[in-house]
């Protein structure tokens, strides 16, 4: 039986893909999609923070800065592509995307315990995917994420739509996309940011996330910037603060 999360209603609705590819790609190799991702490695002993952009975005815009800033921090950086985005191949085909995160993990070649999940947007629903196939990652960085999958996803399709009932499309989403099990289960610690005025996923999201973190969960709600420039407006804020989270898991 097909995925219904594969739906080419979904690919089509929910996720905006552009083209620009990294320089110098690391190729995660997904079987049907080959993922241009980015690795910058600062020592083999280091934490490494994998980051999951959001939607619209590519592993190109953030090559230029991120890794300079994590390196400061002392964590290599691992930037992950999604199938049909940057320069990846395949479709962006959500069943799919969310299947590519336990082989995107493989493909770092680090212990899950020295990785640090950061989920930006979209992006969290891979981090969130990560965090319930590996429980033992060492921290989890949440910005302007998503806790109900479902709620974003009826905004832009109908379940009838893809030839499902409305219970039918709950329960797939709930089966694939478990993310308050995930984060009940997640003892480790978490780092969840939010601007009081996202104007695209709401704050009550960010402090759910919170919420249901089965660790220590700090929750920083900025009160300047939107969805998309939070990093850039709370930049000196938003960055002591990962620095304190990944200082605190090195401890």
């Amino acid at each position: 039986m097909p995925n219904l999360l594969d739906h080419q209603l979904i690919s089509e609705r929910y996720f905006f893909p552009r083209a620009d590819a990294p320089p110098n790609p690391f190729v995660v190799d997904c079987g049907d999609a080959q993922l241009a991702c980015s690795y910058h490695e600062l020592s083999p002993d280091a934490l490494t923070v994998l980051h999951f952009h959001g939607n619209g975005e590519v592993v190109a815009d953030y090559v230029d800065f991120l890794p300079k800033l994590f390196a400061q921090m002392g964590c290599n950086l691992f930037l992950a592509e999604f199938r049909g985005y940057g320069g990846s191949t395949g479709q962006p085909q959500l069943g799919k995307m969310l299947s590519d995160v336990a082989t995107t993990i493989d493909a770092i070649g680090q212990p899950t315990t020295q990785l640090v999940l950061f989920g930006r947007s979209v992006g969290s629903l891979f981090a969130a995917k990560a965090v319930e196939l590996f429980p033992d990652i060492a921290g989890l960085v949440m910005e302007s994420a998503v806790a109900d999958p479902l709620q974003r996803l009826l905004l832009r399709v109908r379940p009838q739509e893809l030839g499902a009932s409305a219970e039918e499309f709950r329960a797939e989403v709930a089966a694939q996309m478990g993310i308050e099990a995930a984060m009940r289960r997640f003892n480790n610690p978490a780092l969840i940011l939010h601007t009081r005025n996202d104007g695209l996923i709401d704050l009550s999201h960010g402090q759910r996330l919170a919420q249901w973190c089965g660790g220590d969960a700090r929750l920083e709600i900025f009160e300047q910037g939107n969805h998309n420039d939070i990093m850039f407006v709370n930049g000196q804020r938003y960055f002591v603060l990962v620095k304190e989270l990944l200082d605190q898991l090195r401890d």
